[in-house]
């Protein structure tokens, strides 16, 4: 289980990142060395689309569309670095089967939250019905399993499918729990474990484990992933009240909208006067509208996005911290520019907000 702050532990503002006077890492800098690698993932998704039945490609090319920042490939990518040079068929093959899981949850998590925008252009729910994108995310499920089948043995298709599962299980926990006011930090914690971190854990174990790497790192990496996966959660979290949606190319305000207890807002309860718990209580259960306006005020009052932060630099120096001991390997320290790829986004939304 995650292991987050008490709500009484006092956080450093010297913990928060801070925006570096150079430009920010971007992930066109640090992916730039991925160029082969992305190529070949792109032309690989692109054949897929002709396992699809004929009825419903059009909806799947457009779920699979390449415009995302495919982090998760990455990932596998990095794990497995063996230099800058075309990667490995099994290696591709991979990184394809953690990006369409992700797209799946994507496709079903729009249709949760009522959103309309998914990088900068319309949801698929919002273009072909909620009806259509649910069937699509199963239909992206199956097939991201029949891509594990045709490994050599089932030991990659039985880390995926219980990574699926995990993935799964996390939704609906949080799905339960929208609304809820009896959500902990606790529950935030399993939550964030199941349906972020196990996708990147998997992303970094499998990587490295189809790539021939040594044992102790193949655990290593997962370990790395799976506290950058909460790193990265917890700044999605962040960027749902605090980004700008022109820029990040999504809809902004659900999880309040969706009565969604994220880290921001349960900091935020925990800092308001009883009477305004009470009111943002009432937004949560759908007692009273979303005032996102009123809450981002008090959240800028209140010292929230600081505290919030704090708790991603904890879980990048838990990533770091599982490959120190691997820096030898190449892909150690690539691994770790996307971890200061993360602090440098976080930095950046500070600056924003």
């Amino acid at each position: 289980m995650v292991v987050l702050m008490s709500p009484t532990a006092v956080l450093p503002d010297s913990m928060v990142p801070v925006a570096p006077a150079a430009e920010p890492l971007a992930f066109s800098r640090v992916f730039a060395r991925l160029a082969l690698h992305q190529s070949a993932l792109d032309t690989f998704l692109r054949e897929q689309l002709a396992e699809f039945e004929p009825e419903i490609r059009d909806l799947a090319a457009y779920a699979l569309d390449a415009s995302g920042k495919r982090l998760r490939p990455a990932l596998v990518f990095l794990s497995g670095w063996k230099g800058s040079g075309a990667p490995s068929a099994e290696l591709v093959r991979v990184a394809a089967v953690v990006e369409m899981v992700h797209l799946a949850t994507l496709v079903h998590d729009d249709i949760m939250d009522g959103a309309e925008v998914r990088r900068n252009r319309p949801t698929v729910a919002r273009r072909y019905g909620s009806a259509a994108a649910v069937l699509l995310g199963d239909a992206l499920f199956a097939h991201a399993l029949h891509l594990t089948t045709q490994y050599p043995t089932t030991g990659v298709c039985a880390a995926v499918s219980v990574a699926m599962r995990r993935v799964c299980a996390g939704e609906i926990v949080q799905t339960l729990r929208r609304g809820s006011l009896r959500v902990d930090r606790a529950d935030y914690s399993r939550i964030v474990d199941l349906k972020t971190a196990e996708l990147f854990r998997v992303s970094c174990q499998l990587g490295a484990e189809v790539a021939g790497q040594p044992a102790g790192f193949v655990a290593a990496a997962g370990r790395f992933g799976r506290h950058l996966g909460i790193g990265y959660q917890i700044y999605d979290d962040l960027v749902d009240f605090f980004g700008e949606e022109t820029r990040i190319g999504k809809t902004l305000g659900t999880d309040l909208t969706s009565g969604k207890l994220t880290l921001p807002l349960l900091v935020l309860r925990e800092r308001l006067e009883p009477v305004d718990q009470e009111r943002l209580a009432e937004e949560l259960d759908g007692r009273r509208s979303p005032d996102l306006a009123t809450r981002l005020e008090q959240m800028r009052r209140l010292g929230v996005f600081a505290r919030v932060a704090g708790e991603v630099a904890v879980e990048l120096a838990d990533a770091r911290a599982a490959l120190s001991p691997w820096q030898q390997l190449a892909p150690a320290p690539r691994l770790g520019e996307l971890a200061d790829l993360l602090e440098a986004q976080v930095s950046a939304l500070a600056q924003s907000s």
